[in-house]
């Protein structure tokens, strides 16, 4: 056993160091320690020293003792590798990538406790309307003074005034109780020939532990869900772990339910919406193999699993899987990765699948299982384009008749409608009708969005918030401020003039922010306590209401704009997904497509549902390009709160570009959003041939230049956002 342990400490700044092991200790590469650094404390996972090179050599002499070992297992080889692949590739610091697999600093601490809150079942004396509600919907629920708060939608106060009252009382737990284990048996589905086939292949390959790539593509409706669980179930017999991946937090909740009902427990969560102690038990079951079954977003990849046996990566199309903070991953590829250092196989599943996976599939890296058809009775819904030139709504409104008239008849039939537009708020823009000052927020180039429903103008981008103000800030005249454009507050302002007896919802991130939200909204759904939903992107995909009959899109268009390469498919995966949320009962569904370019190839392929023509046409515009997949791009991102100095770094840069065949670097320039959270924004673009090894060239290329610590130079591998 060696004294000397080279270790990888939790800041990005450093590259690994040496310590001593001291006498009595015992690490190996894996382990989790503390270690000193100058007068702090810093946590660190040990490394193979020839897999991660230190700049400087240190005699044993000179070094410090590591200070402590975590009581928890080391983190596997493959783990490990997945750190170094995803360090590389995305030209990000290894220890920011260690950083996202030690994500619950409380869980390399050692057993708790902690109180938890539950009803005694005692009525207080003094019983308020709130009180009331509380207990109400608490009922034999337990957990936080925070957490009752929101089951019950009360303040924090008045639960703390039930424990004073003694109808509330604290428990002592352990917070590391075992999760209950699902049950492969518990509720097999009834499915149908072709997801028998489908789940057949899928077993099959999870029997054969061994790593493969399938993509799982099934229309909307199709049962996807269904037969990836059969692959589940077969990981579960055979006393392996399994990670399901899912874009948005607000989709959790109807996936817990849907595992619930086919294993009788729910598989443990992992997200941003946890509090610590949940994220510490989490972590804790999932490093010892006591969580069989995690569901979780992207940041659940680098979780320490100690027998991973299968990966599920659902609505795989979605370009939320891309981190555009920190490390710029792409949770998709990433996943594909980690299967293959964990030799298990890997699902895509998707109703839309992207350019990329499609490509990969022709080229014969993945599988594919496809389920064309409907489970069922249910049929895909008929697609209407509704041309807004030809057709436009009423002055001063957004909805066009035919859509009018046809909401109206659900209304009448007694089935649910969906509204889609994927803007937030209620007007994009507010200006001054008298002087046309625009409101613009003071950290980012960009407009502040008017939300009525809070009264407040605010930014999407960095969160900047601000009252909706009596008077102009220009010409001081009032009430002169006007609304320009829609959002869907202002949508669902008008349906409530045209419906006045309907029940309206709004659903957009600002409503459904936990999975408890999202689940109070599936079951007012369900119990039919909805007439009318009007949506962001949030309602595209995972919900399944049999009663939802109608879609009507808004605004097909919005999604062209801004030149994204990725901007047809991306539409076109949006509106197919939110088309898929009409009929999947056995009422039929109807789907109206407003947009003012009906001949747009796009339009054409969403009304006629020929994706195969659309995806053909794509890939043809994307080789002739040489864009992805067929071409590479990497983002260079140059920002500081000096502009000389960010312009300077950006040009220095660009002066510098190597010349390689191959590769065409284009900038800088100043980025659409060219200030953002109060930061100036340069941008560079490198386009590459598939063959060439960008990393290389452009860790070589950034390593010789020098910038300030005022100036930040981000690379961002393989860019889902050029703004």
């Amino acid at each position: 056993m060696s004294s000397r342990a080279r270790v990888l400490v939790l800041n990005s700044a450093l590259g690994p160091l040496d310590y001593r092991v001291p006498h009595g200790m015992t690490v190996e590469p894996g382990s989790i320690v503390v270690a000193p650094l100058g007068p702090r404390q810093l946590v660190g996972v040990v490394w193979e020293p020839e897999r991660m090179p230190s700049d400087a050599e240190v005699g044993d002499n000179r070094l410090r003792n590591l200070l402590g070992v975590a009581d928890v297992a080391p983190l596997r080889p493959a783990l490990r590798r997945l750190i170094e692949w995803t360090a590389d590739y995305y030209l990000a610091p290894p220890a920011a990538v260690v950083r996202m697999a030690l994500s619950s600093s409380a869980a390399l601490e050692g057993s708790r406790t902690a109180i938890e809150y539950r009803a005694t079942g005692l009525v207080p004396d003094r019983l308020t309307p709130q009180r009331a509600q509380a207990l109400e919907r608490i009922g034999d629920r337990q957990g936080m003074i925070r957490e009752l708060a929101t089951i019950a939608d009360v303040s924090d106060g008045v639960i703390r005034g039930l424990v004073k009252a003694g109808a509330i009382e604290g428990v002592e737990v352990d917070v590391d109780s075992p999760f209950p284990l699902p049950d492969p048996g518990f509720a097999p589905p009834r499915l149908s020939p072709d997801q028998r086939a489908a789940a057949a292949r899928l077993v099959a390959d999870v029997d054969a532990a061994a790593y493969r790539t399938t993509l799982l593509d099934g229309v909307t409706g199709s049962g996807k869900t269904e037969v990836y669980f059969e692959a589940v179930a077969a990981a579960l017999r055979a006393g392996r772990q399994v990670l399901v991946l899912l874009p948005e937090i607000a989709l959790t909740e109807p996936f817990l339910k849907r595992f619930h009902d086919r294993f009788g427990c729910e598989p443990v969560a992992w997200h941003s919406g946890l509090r610590a102690t949940q994220r510490r038990r989490a972590w804790r079951a999932i490093a010892s193999g006591e969580a069989r079954v995690t569901v979780g977003a992207r940041s659940a990849l680098f979780l320490p699993f100690a027998t991973l046996g299968l990966i599920v990566v659902d609505e795989a199309h979605e370009t939320s899987f891309k981190q555009e903070d920190g490390v710029h991953y792409h949770a998709r590829d990433v996943a594909v990765m980690r299967g293959l250092f964990e030799r298990c196989p890997v699902i895509l599943a998707s109703a839309t699948p992207a350019i990329e996976t499609r490509h990969q599939v022709a080229l014969g890296n993945y599988a594919e299982v496809k389920l064309p058809g409907r489970y069922g009775a249910a049929e895909l819904p008929t697609i209407e384009a509704i041309d807004l030139i030809e057709e436009p709504p009423e002055r001063g409104r957004w909805i066009s008749p035919r859509l009018v008239n046809a909401m109206r008849a659900a209304l009448e039939r007694q089935e649910q409608s969906l509204l889609f537009l994927n803007r937030r708020g209620y007007a994009p823009l507010t200006l001054c009708r008298t002087c046309g000052h625009r409101f613009q927020c003071p950290n980012c180039t960009a407009w502040m969005v008017e939300h009525r429903l809070t009264r407040r103008l605010a930014c999407h981008h960095c969160g900047h918030i601000e009252p909706v103000p009596r008077l102009c800030p220009e010409c001081q005249s009032e009430d002169s401020l006007v609304a320009c454009g829609p959002g869907v507050e202002r949508i669902a302002d008008e349906v409530a003039v045209l419906f006045p007896e309907a029940r309206v919802t709004v659903v957009t991130s600002d409503t459904i922010w936990s999975p408890a939200k999202a689940a109070e909204f599936v079951g007012r759904m369900e119990a039919g306590a909805i007439d009318i939903v009007v949506g962001t992107q949030l309602v595209t995909k995972g919900y399944h209401f049999p009663n939802l009959t109608l879609v009507g899109v808004i605004d097909a268009d919005l999604g062209l704009d801004g030149g994204d390469l990725r901007a047809a498919e991306r539409t076109f995966q949006q509106i197919r997904q939110v088309s898929g949320r009409a009929g999947r009962g056995e009422k039929p569904g109807h789907v109206f497509i407003q947009t003012h370019s009906p001949k747009a190839q796009v339009m054409r392929a969403l009304v006629t549902g020929d994706a195969e023509a659309f995806y053909a046409a794509e890939t043809e515009a994307r080789q002739e390009a040489g864009a992805p997949p067929f071409g590479r791009y990497a983002a260079i991102i140059v920002s500081s709160e000096d502009q000389p100095a960010a312009l300077e770094i950006a040009r220095a840069i660009g002066r510098s570009a190597p010349r390689v065949e191959g590769m065409e670097v284009y900038g800088p320039a100043p980025a659409p959003l060219a200030m953002l959270r109060g930061r100036h924004r340069y941008r560079l673009l490198v386009h590459a041939r598939r063959a060439l090894d960008v990393q290389n060239v452009i860790r070589d290329w950034l390593g010789g230049l020098e910038w300030s610590t005022k100036v930040r130079v981000a690379v961002d591998v393989d860019p889902y956002s050029f703004l």
